[in-house]
């Protein structure tokens, strides 16, 4: 299995609809991946995965809730969507509170569950490009030296060369020579793509 493929986890108790999702989805082009309980998803659970997780709120042992906040303090950012009975609609509003995707309620009709997968396959999609721009972006800042890290964060803070001089003691030769450096090493051109960088990575 690649593990940067999209698949849609399924994580419901009851298997019948397991078997249903998995034939509508999988007639629908998408990886699927079933699980029986939040447990076993969590045994099967990998930092790496990627697409989204299609997740029943009510289930023995561990509940859909709880699995939502277990994965948020493993760091996870898959999208959820959580399937509800009309009774769960104020627990789902909860989780969207707490970064849940979105919530449909069963019955539900086959076309507005695609779509909703369609959204969060999108999120995840903008969310793995935006995991890959910062880490690009850290591993530049790793190469730069302490003194042109200085010279960075001075110069996204807005200090004109002969501030950042007098900051620092050091000529504004060397400032310039510095802020030189910083720019082909960060691979920017332009003062405003340096800050958009560095705003990245906060």
């Amino acid at each position: 299995m690649n593990e940067a493929e999209q698949i849609i986890h399924v994580v419901d108790d009851d298997e019948a609809m397991r078997d249903s999702m998995t034939w509508l989805l999988e007639g629908e082009g998408y990886a699927v991946a079933c699980y029986e309980s939040a447990e076993s998803f969590l045994a099967r659970r990998h930092p790496a995965m990627r697409g989204c997780i299609v997740l029943d709120v009510r289930m023995p042992q561990m509940s859909g809730l709880e699995l939502h906040e277990r994965l948020e303090a493993l760091g996870s950012r898959l999208p959820i969507i959580f399937v509800t009975g009309h009774g769960d609609v104020p627990m789902a509003v909860s989780a969207l509170q707490r970064g849940a995707c979105d919530f449909i309620e069963k019955p539900f009709n086959n076309e507005d569950l695609l779509q909703r997968i369609h959204r969060a396959l999108e999120l995840d999609r903008q969310r793995s490009d935006q995991d890959r721009q910062h880490d690009a972006i850290a591993h530049r800042v790793e190469q730069l030296t302490q003194r042109e890290r200085e010279v960075m964060t001075l110069v996204v803070a807005g200090k004109l060369n002969k501030q950042i001089a007098d900051e620092l003691d050091i000529s504004m030769k060397t400032v310039e020579a510095h802020r030189a450096r910083v720019m082909e090493k960060m691979g920017v051109r332009t003062l405003a793509e340096l800050v958009k960088a560095v705003m990245k990575l906060d």
